[in-house]
């Protein structure tokens, strides 16, 4: 396979992990959020892939109002990049290792038409769909997407117009991905971001990337990162197989041993990986067009 010439960035902001406190430069307010995006898409990305945080303590939200002032700030600054929502929270489950049908503080867990309202009130240019369930860490976390969650949100994310970048941890959730685009719940062309290194998902090993690359369907458009010190190893993997990256501070803290990057910062070392291997940083306007995004 080719490798890619033309490499649409991906800038993964905050997440909802637990890196707050890890870190000064986790965005976790709408204006620090929106400012990251602005950076991210200065520094070379074409995408920006946004979660929201509670303002006052730093955990995740899923609330609408927060969603809706992040890409609205974004958007005041006349800034050009591809807005990528998350809908993928709703999904978690902690389970008490004792009495299994009761379920722990940190659980959140909604239907799959329930993880949309943003993405109803919003219409991004792409929001993600997370294609299958998965042990969650170490302990007792589940992320919990069902396949009759996943045919819902997947026709509901159709009906709206906005495009699906399906989230594959394992390679169950490609198989499965397949089907939908089998049923016609996906409109072509289909977008994959291949998730490694996630325990317990698809470890970040070149050769299952590989094999992975080898089964996405025809004419997929698809990225892949892998987290923490291989998050830049992973750019040039993906390069390399034909693929798109992401970088951010949902993955990965540091620029190097020690030093906490910023998102911008993460973006430009991308791009200079990127360059370094002769392809080129691909503009919002290319990445539209390649991903098949309608004008909004």
């Amino acid at each position: 396979m080719p490798m890619n010439d033309s490499v649409i960035i991906t800038c993964a902001l905050t997440g909802a992990g637990d890196t707050v406190g890890r870190s000064p430069h986790v965005p976790v307010t709408p204006r620090q959020i929106a400012d990251s995006a602005v950076e991210a898409a200065g520094a070379g990305a074409a995408v920006v892939h946004i979660h929201v945080r509670d303002p006052e303590t730093g955990a995740p939200s899923r609330d609408p109002r927060l969603y809706r002032e992040v890409v609205e700030r974004v958007k005041e600054t006349g800034t050009d990049v591809v807005i990528n929502l998350t809908a993928g929270m709703g999904g978690d489950l902690v389970v008490d290792p004792d009495e299994p049908l009761t379920h722990l503080p940190g659980t959140d867990l909604v239907g799959g038409l329930e993880r949309l309202p943003h993405v109803e009130d919003l219409l991004p240019d792409i929001c993600t769909l997370d294609c299958g369930s998965l042990n969650f860490g170490d302990g007792s976390n589940l992320y919990v997407s069902t396949p009759d969650m996943l045919r819902a949100g997947a026709k509901r994310i159709q009906e709206l117009g906005v495009r699906p970048e399906l989230e594959i941890f394992d390679t169950g959730q490609l198989w499965f991905a397949k089907q939908l685009l089998a049923e016609g719940l996906l409109d072509d062309p289909s977008v994959f971001q291949l998730c490694m290194g996630i325990p317990w998902g698809a470890p970040a090993d070149p050769g299952v990337l590989k094999s992975m690359v080898d089964i996405l369907p025809a004419g997929a458009q698809w990225a892949s990162f892998a987290l923490g010190r291989m998050q830049m190893p992973w750019v040039a993997q993906s390069i390399l197989l034909g693929g798109n990256v992401r970088v951010g501070l949902e993955d990965n803290l540091y620029l190097s041993k020690g030093v906490k990057a910023t998102n911008g910062q993460l973006v430009e070392r991308a791009a200079q990986i990127t360059e370094l291997l002769g392809a080129q940083v691909a503009t919002p306007a290319q990445a539209r067009e390649r991903l098949g995004l309608k004008p909004r």
